[in-house]
């Protein structure tokens, strides 16, 4: 058994900081970087990709709305040349900074609101594909299994690559439950501990309603910006490499 571990890194900005980016790197094998639209600055996206580069963590660029007050979930009716253009630019600050860092942009994930609306909205889906393949037509997409987005980057030629979410609470359908909803984050370390387990074991996870929902994941995300989630990767690596699991980057 093999499984990559992403976070979103670098989303602190100015005087502001925001998660141990220092900390989760030495714990993650892939770092979604922010690339200033949702969070990050130029410093900080420097500074990221560079402690990246040193330790062996790929980077990937995490795109989002031009949203900075609302940290990217706020949804956007963005028309969809502008949501490429948007993107290209993101992926293409990023590439400069992972490029003097020694390394490049590994990937491309969308943040926040964009993640959720690349999941059922074919237009703003094919917008992001489309920016990523004028950029890089062999550059990987990391999005959830059966979205817009993975459908539009498969049909466009690009590598996909599904993920699941160690601390988020899934519906019957498999589609993140909203965080403004109770329950939407899992906060028990030992349940999520379980159940990245299951869905790096059997490719299973329970949903909020109870049903079993089948999950198949090459990457597995971390968030970085709950209490104690430094804490937590530790503990749910540890658990992972304890079961003979490989934790290693997908690309």
């Amino acid at each position: 058994m093999k499984i990559d571990l992403n976070s979103d890194l670098g989303e602190g900005y100015g005087i502001w900081t925001l998660g141990d980016d220092d900390g989760l790197l030495d714990v993650v094998t892939s770092a979604n970087v922010a690339c200033g639209f949702h969070g990050g600055d130029p410093s900080t996206m420097r500074r990221v990709c560079r402690r990246a580069a040193e330790r062996g963590v790929r980077i990937g660029a995490q795109v989002g709305y031009h949203d900075l007050a609302g940290f990217g979930r706020r949804p956007m009716d963005v028309p969809a040349n502008e949501l490429a253009d948007e993107v290209i630019y993101q992926i293409g600050a990023l590439d400069a900074f992972a490029r003097v860092a020694g390394s490049r942009v590994a990937y491309v994930k969308p943040h926040g609101a964009l993640y959720n609306t690349c999941v059922a909205d074919q237009v703003q889906a094919e917008a992001v594909v489309r920016a990523v393949r004028e950029i890089d037509p062999t550059l990987p997409v990391l999005g959830l299994p059966g979205s817009e987005l993975l459908r539009a980057a498969d049909a466009a030629g690009l590598p996909t690559v599904n993920e699941a979410f160690a601390d988020r609470a899934y519906d019957a359908a498999g589609h993140l439950v909203s965080r403004r909803q109770d329950g939407a984050v899992i906060s028990d370390p030992k349940a999520v501990v379980a159940r990245c387990l299951r869905l790096v074991g059997e490719g299973r996870l329970t949903a909020v309603d109870g049903t079993q929902v089948s999950v198949t994941a090459q990457s597995l995300c971390l968030h970085g910006d709950t209490p104690g989630a430094l804490r937590l990767a530790r503990r749910v690596r540890d658990a992972l490499t304890a079961a003979g699991v490989h934790v290693a980057p997908f690309c």
